[in-house]
C-alpha cells in the first residue's frame, strides 16, 4: 500500500505566489534534506505521521476546495508525492508543488504547477541548487527567491540575468521575515527595474509569524 510521511493538512489562505490570497489545501510532507538557517518550519522535519495516498486524497477532497498545494518539508523527497499530485490533478484540482529545487523536477506530472526555490548564500544551501532544473520549468511555474541580504539580492538578480529566467517564467522575490527589510528590498527591485514579482507572506501578517496550520 502506497504511503506519505504527512506532518499537517489544512484549509487556510494561500500566502504566497502568483496565487495569492486564495483559499488553498495544504498538504505538508514530513522531512527535509536541506537546512536553511532561515527556515520557519523546522518543526516538519521529524513531526509527522504516516498515511496511505487513499487517505491524503480523501482529506484533500474533504475541503472542497480547487486549489491544493504539495508542500514541507521538501515534498520530492519522498517518491510517493509524484502519484499524490497525478491523483489530484486527476480530480480535478489545481496542484502547487512548493520544492526547495534540490530535487529533480522533471518527473512531476505537467499539469502540476511548481514553484521552486532557488537558495540564495544567506540559505546556507546555495551548493543544494540543482540547475538542471532550470531547463524543466513551464511557462506556468514559478521561480522564488528568499532574501535576508544585499548580497542575496545581488545573487538573484546575476541568477535571473545569466539565466534569462523572465523569460521562462514568473519571478518572485521576498525577504526572509525579519531578516531584511521589505522596502529596502523593494527599493532595490525598483531601481533595478527587475522583471520579478515583489511578494509578501501574506499569512505572516494576518495571523502570528509562527502560528502553525495557516
Amino acid at each position: 500500500m502506497s504511503t506519505l510521511r504527512i506532518n499537517e493538512i489544512y484549509l487556510s489562505l494561500q500566502g504566497e505566489s502568483t496565487f495569492a490570497g486564495l483559499p488553498c489545501v495544504f498538504v505538508r510532507t514530513t522531512g527535509c534534506p536541506l537546512r536553511c538557517v532561515w527556515c520557519d518550519t523546522e518543526y516538519a522535519f521529524h513531526e509527522g505521521e504516516t498515511m496511505t495516498l487513499d487517505d491524503v486524497v480523501a482529506k484533500v477532497l474533504s475541503f472542497g476546495v480547487d486549489l491544493v498545494e504539495i508542500t514541507g518539508g521538501e515534498p520530492l523527497a519522498q517518491k510517493n508525492v509524484l502519484p499524490l499530485m497525478t491523483r489530484l490533478c486527476d480530480a480535478g484540482k489545481t496542484v502547487l508543488l512548493e520544492t526547495a529545487g534540490s530535487h529533480d523536477i522533471a518527473p512531476v506530472d505537467g499539469r502540476v504547477r511548481v514553484i521552486m526555490d532557488i537558495k540564495c548564500p544567506d540559505s546556507g544551501e546555495e551548493d543544494r541548487n540543482r540547475w538542471e532544473n532550470i531547463e524543466q520549468l513551464k511557462a506556468k511555474d514559478e521561480v522564488k527567491f528568499v532574501l535576508a541580504s544585499r548580497r542575496d539580492y545581488d545573487f538573484a538578480r546575476d541568477v535571473i540575468a545569466r539565466y534569462d529566467l523572465a523569460s521562462r517564467c514568473t519571478i518572485l522575490l521576498s525577504a526572509v521575515f525579519d531578516k531584511l527589510d521589505r522596502r529596502e528590498l523593494a527599493a532595490w527591485v525598483i531601481a533595478d527595474k527587475l522583471p520579478v514579482r515583489f511578494q509578501l507572506q501574506m499569512h505572516k501578517f494576518i495571523w502570528p509569524p509562527d502560528a502553525r496550520g495557516v
